[in-house]
């Protein structure tokens, strides 16, 4: 319970700090539960898309559950996004890259970035039917972070424990936490109400595999603003996979 506690302080801004004094060393062990946390944010947002949608239209609805998502945590994952841009569009070597990604500012990269990578969801989420929109949604967070933490076994942490953000670095996940994270990744696609939309995970896979091999090349390790933008690349590329299986589906939309 305590590690649950610890994966969902570190991956929102819910005040469980008030009910429970945490272990550092718990949260050495989140990863893991990361696609827990997506059942968390991915469920509030639906709720609030179709309770919004009851008596205002389904755009603002939907642009309103984004919001929710952004308020849960924190921004957290953006901020990773924004840096990532940052660090590997502006910097020309390992050290530059670092050092961008850990200055608190952002840039023309990330602002770039941060607006395309809205402006992809919100069009790929606003076009899809109605009757599906939820169920995607629920069915691409938790999957989409199940997907990006594979990064801490495949590349090694770039920084000094000291030197991190947090001030912790991941530990590796063992056979144990690699089959609870795919457990907690997997089980919400069969929200998708099709066998056919099992295709959109091949996409978010390929995209994680080719960004590891990039990044390890480039700064040879990983850091946490590398696995925040790996979950929302990967989470874009598993509604760009929805909405490729969808247009086949719905010819006419």
């Amino acid at each position: 319970m305590l590690r649950i506690l610890a994966a969902f302080m570190m991956f929102t801004r819910l005040p469980f700090w008030r009910v429970v004094n945490v272990p550092a060393e718990y949260f050495k062990q989140v990863v893991p539960l990361w696609p827990l946390t997506g059942w968390l944010t991915a469920g509030c947002s639906v709720i609030v898309l179709y309770a919004v949608s009851l008596f205002l239209p389904l755009h603002t609805a939907l642009l309103l559950a984004i919001i929710t998502r952004l308020l849960l945590t924190g921004c957290l994952h953006e901020d990773g996004l924004a840096d990532f841009f940052d660090g590997f569009g502006g910097g020309t070597s390992r050290e530059r890259i670092l050092a961008i990604m850990k200055d608190s500012h952002i840039g023309t990269y990330g602002v770039t970035g941060l607006i395309a990578y809205f402006a992809m969801n919100y069009s790929l989420l606003s076009h899809l039917p109605p009757e599906i929109l939820g169920s995607v949604m629920l069915a691409a967070d938790p999957f989409s972070k199940g997907v990006a933490s594979m990064t801490i076994n495949r590349l090694p942490y770039v920084r000094k424990e000291e030197d991190s953000k947090n001030k912790l670095i991941y530990n590796r996940m063992t056979a144990s936490d690699y089959i609870l994270a795919a457990l907690f990744a997997v089980l919400p696609l069969l929200w998708l109400p099709r066998p056919e939309y099992l295709a959109a995970v091949i996409l978010p896979l390929m995209v994680w595999f080719f960004l590891t091999s990039w990044i390890n090349k480039k700064i040879q390790g990983y850091t946490g603003d590398c696995c925040g933008a790996l979950f929302l690349l990967c989470e874009t590329c598993f509604y760009l996979g929805i909405a490729l299986v969808a247009c086949h589906l719905y010819p006419l939309r």
